[in-house]
């Protein structure tokens, strides 16, 4: 056998063994701009939770003010007090390291994203699963339940409700404070968010209901059970980690969003949305103190969103693009 054949031969072989997921790896790593999104989402992701160890490293404290880098008029001495001490600067007035404050509050938003993310995914999944393989009066009644839910103003149902819920919340004790707080903004978010998910594997049961695999389990007197976890659900994988690449970096800006606008995580608590509601009072006096977290809050968004476009085009390279 001539080697160009040989080596053709040997090429398809190794192509045809490898299963989706490889090949699904294999078109992500050429993707250098997912590559790069993904190293920089992972940065911010183990630093946020590796903060209490990198603030110990440091020396820095996110409560403790240094009050011997303020002047007289409580604002940062030399403009914004970046050194080697205090990496991206000191808090005007109260003279906490923004540092140590921005990987605290990054815990926070982090956290509260991947929580709701998680809990929006499960719920669409399961309802999306139960609809598209019943039908009938199952997937008419879920259908308007997510067309009702769609027709809300998420953002000004979110700021009118958000003070009633978070206090009703911390009277059935599930919560105080900003615990309680978080707990509405997660339950708020999988609300709102389910709906257009389950839509999306709706769509896919219906495809995957007619498939010669479900047919043969239920020739086979498989239970619904088993169809519905065993069948249907690990071939849904693909959309579930796009919606969930997709929905982090969501989450994460209306979390600081929310903050921001104060029907969010408050203070003494920090996250980014809090410091960049309060660096507007400071913007002209301490420019670092405003951009900082501002720059930050873009990338990671920025680099999160970037790395959900790789992963979909990854496992649907059909896709349009």
């Amino acid at each position: 056998m001539p080697v160009a054949a040989a080596e053709t031969e040997a090429s398809v072989q190794e192509l045809v063994s490898r299963t989706p997921n490889q090949l699904a790896w294999v078109r992500f790593k050429r993707n250098k701009a997912g590559i790069v999104a993904g190293l920089v989402s992972l940065f911010f992701v183990v630093t946020a939770f590796a903060a209490p160890l990198i603030t110990r490293l440091w020396h820095l404290d996110p409560e403790t003010p240094y009050a011997d880098q303020l002047n007289s008029y409580g604002m940062p001495k030399g403009g914004s007090a970046i050194s080697w001490a205090h990496p991206l600067g000191i808090e005007p007035q109260a003279g906490r390291d923004v540092f140590a404050m921005l990987l605290y509050g990054s815990r926070i938003s982090f956290t509260l994203a991947i929580v709701a993310s998680v809990a929006t995914i499960g719920f669409g999944l399961f309802m999306g699963t139960l609809v598209g393989f019943y039908r009938g009066w199952v997937d008419a009644t879920v259908g308007r339940v997510i067309d009702f839910l769609l027709a809300f103003p998420t953002t000004f149902m979110i700021v009118a409700l958000a003070l009633p819920l978070t206090q009703r919340v911390e009277a059935l004790h599930l919560g105080t404070g900003n615990t309680a707080r978080i707990v509405v903004l997660i339950i708020f978010f999988v609300l709102f968010g389910w709906p257009g998910f389950a839509r999306i594997i709706r769509s896919q049961v219906l495809s995957l209901r007619e498939r010669d695999f479900v047919m043969a389990a239920q020739s086979l007197g498989a239970s619904t059970r088993r169809i519905l976890f065993r069948e249907l659900m690990p071939n849904l994988l693909s959309p579930v980690i796009v919606f969930l690449s997709l929905t982090l970096p969501v989450y994460l800006s209306a979390e600081a969003v929310y903050s921001f606008l104060g029907v969010g995580v408050q203070p003494p608590a920090t996250t980014w949305g809090i410091v960049l509601s309060d660096s507007i009072n400071y913007w002209q006096q301490d420019p670092s103190y405003l951009l900082i977290p501002a720059a930050m809050l873009i990338v990671i968004v920025l680099a999160l969103n970037v790395l959900g476009d790789a992963v979909r085009d990854a496992l649907d390279p059909k896709a349009d693009r």
